[in-house]
């Protein structure tokens, strides 16, 4: 087969493959939201510094990889003088780990919109195995991903010394996220 032949066909197989490398995240219209308990109280913050990698087909979500990285150092609870002391060493230590992430391991379509997505989240430089349903919706070009998870706080080591009495931060921490993207395929 001649050079020129075999290079036609490499790029017109490549031109079939579904645009996954072009899906983006639309930073100005998504959100990453942690709920917390202090003193049985809820406590909202928000990561305000986030991207994503994405490579996802909802015809054959097993094929897709989602990649997610978090600042760490946006934490904010909305007080000057509590978010100056997120990035310390006993909360987040952002100098020593400036970004969280998460890494999908399997994506798995439960049917009209929702999924499975599996992966390992490491905060601190502590990884643990998550599962986080997913439900996807459209809107014109957008895709909009909104779900939440539970995360045990002090597995990832938020919190720590005086920090990891549980009857003043509760172990359980509510992450919402609503995450717009573009370039995804018909559901």
């Amino acid at each position: 087969m001649s050079f020129l032949r075999t290079l036609t066909l490499t790029l017109a197989a490549l031109m079939a493959l579904p645009a996954l490398a072009q899906q983006k995240l639309v930073p100005a219209q998504s959100e990453i939201v942690f709920v917390s308990r202090q003193m049985g109280v809820p406590v909202e913050g928000r990561f305000k510094k986030f991207d994503a990698q994405i490579a996802f087909d909802p015809a054959k979500p097993a094929t897709s990889k989602i990649a997610f990285t978090v600042d760490t150092g946006s934490a904010s609870l909305g007080v000057p003088e509590t978010d100056a002391e997120l990035p310390k060493p006993v909360w987040f230590n952002v100098p020593k780990f400036p970004q969280a992430s998460f890494q999908s391991t399997a994506v798995k379509g439960l049917g009209g919109g929702k999924f499975e997505v599996a992966g390992k989240l490491t905060i601190k430089g502590n990884s643990h195995d998550v599962l986080v349903p997913v439900q996807l919706t459209q809107s014109g070009a957008t895709t909009t991903a909104t779900g939440a998870f539970t995360l045990k706080r002090l597995v990832y080591k938020i919190g720590e010394a005086e920090w990891s009495d549980t009857s003043m931060v509760a172990d359980d921490v509510q992450v919402k996220f609503k995450l717009a993207l573009t370039g995804v395929g018909k559901l």
